[in-house]
């Protein structure tokens, strides 16, 4: 039940993110005098549909709800760069076009300033060591210090300690960071400690024989250790939403640009006569694959966890994925919103007419493409499953 819950509350997410995004889309192509033909949510095959004489995005737009239960889109009227009657999109000027084309991007990154603002005045989860707050302005709560991994054959797992264990006390005395604990347990190794721990919300007591070398590198305790502070913000929560949108859509761009350079690397140094060379490659390719995530991976895994764990880690993943969707149509890339801005950006530099048919068959190759990566992340994500 907690996956079907999951898939269900983030197809609904994604759904409205993107029907906000063509939203955008639609309303300055109104706004600007080109004519909104439908507006649909979902794709194709329709279910059902309805003309109005007026609404928001004109007159006479057929809105639809259609089969495919994810994202949607506007269509307009004479979308190829060449249409040139009364209300074609092609008609348009080279900036009434870039208008049109970043609105959903600015409409993702409001919604995402939208969503951090509201996370900053009932707390978020800090997710970067640096997270941009306004520090007079700013409430940290602390979690207690929790076991997100024990090692095997270890001191703490020899004693009982599991995964999800909130430590409370450390050798009689309380824990006030994971720090803490990892220079406690340095100071004390070789002895036996009693800490105290909960599982479950049940306060229990056990020994814990410390090692007295970490050679080996897995500590004296033996455990992996992480706890989560809420950050919490009033009068400034508006700032700290639109600065956290600015910072996190920063580090989007470079790790962006880190698992592309890894990924392309990596393929290339595959033909490598050098076995240590094509197994850095191979270790830059596995990485890249452990960082992305597509449908499967979202709705299957991802979105369970966060609706189990309550509403502040949904509004949390959905705020980056509205930031994330952003970033992905800003890139020239054919079929994005980014790539069809850069193509008539350059056949305006060259001077040349750009041809429907040329047109629909670079971003036909671009969303091919798209489909092709989508298909090839979905299969990794299976595997991950298993």
């Amino acid at each position: 039940m907690d996956i079907v819950f999951g898939v269900i509350i983030g197809l609904i997410s994604i759904t409205i993110l993107v029907v906000m995004h063509e939203l955008g889309h639609g309303i300055i192509a109104r706004r600007n005098g080109v004519v909104v033909e439908e507006f649909g949510v979902g794709f194709p095959p329709k279910a059902w549909g309805r003309r109005r004489k007026t609404s928001v995005l004109g007159k006479n737009v057929l809105y639809t709800i259609n089969w495919l239960p994810l994202g949607g889109f506007v269509k307009l009227q004479g979308e190829h760069d060449m249409d040139s009657k009364p209300g074609d999109y092609g008609a348009a000027s080279f900036w009434t076009k870039t208008k049109i084309l970043l609105a959903g991007v600015v409409v993702n990154w409001v919604a995402a300033v939208a969503l951090f603002t509201v996370l900053a005045l009932i707390g978020m989860p800090r997710i970067l060591p640096n997270q941009f707050t306004i520090p007079s302005d700013t409430f940290v709560t602390k979690k207690p210090v929790e076991l997100v991994a024990v090692v095997d054959g270890t001191p703490a797992q020899k004693a009982g300690l599991k995964q999800g264990d909130a430590i409370i006390r450390f050798d009689s005395q309380p824990l006030r960071s994971a720090d803490d604990l990892r220079s406690m347990a340095a100071k004390d190794r070789g002895r036996t400690v009693e800490v105290i721990y909960t599982r479950s919300g049940v306060e229990h007591m056990t020994k814990v024989a410390l090692r007295d070398k970490n050679d080996d590198g897995k500590g004296y305790f033996g455990a992996s250790l992480s706890q989560q502070e809420t950050l919490r913000s009033s009068w400034s929560a508006p700032v700290v939403g639109a600065g956290l949108t600015v910072q996190l859509t920063g580090a989007t761009f470079g790790s962006l640009g880190d698992m592309v350079a890894k990924g392309a690397s990596g393929l290339i140094l595959q033909f490598s006569p050098d076995a240590k060379t094509r197994s850095t490659a191979q270790q830059d390719l596995t990485t890249v694959g452990d960082n992305v995530s597509g449908p499967v991976g979202i709705f299957g895994v991802i979105f369970p966890a966060a609706s189990k764990a309550g509403i502040i880690p949904v509004l949390m993943l959905t705020a980056i994925i509205s930031l994330t969707l952003a970033v992905m149509n800003m890139l020239p890339f054919p079929a994005l919103d980014g790539g069809r801005w850069a193509v008539t950006a350059l056949f305006r530099l060259l001077k040349k007419p750009l041809r429907p048919e040329l047109e629909e068959k670079i971003h036909g190759t671009g969303f091919m493409i798209l489909m092709a990566v989508v298909i090839l992340v979905t299969i990794a994500d299976i595997g991950k499953l298993r």
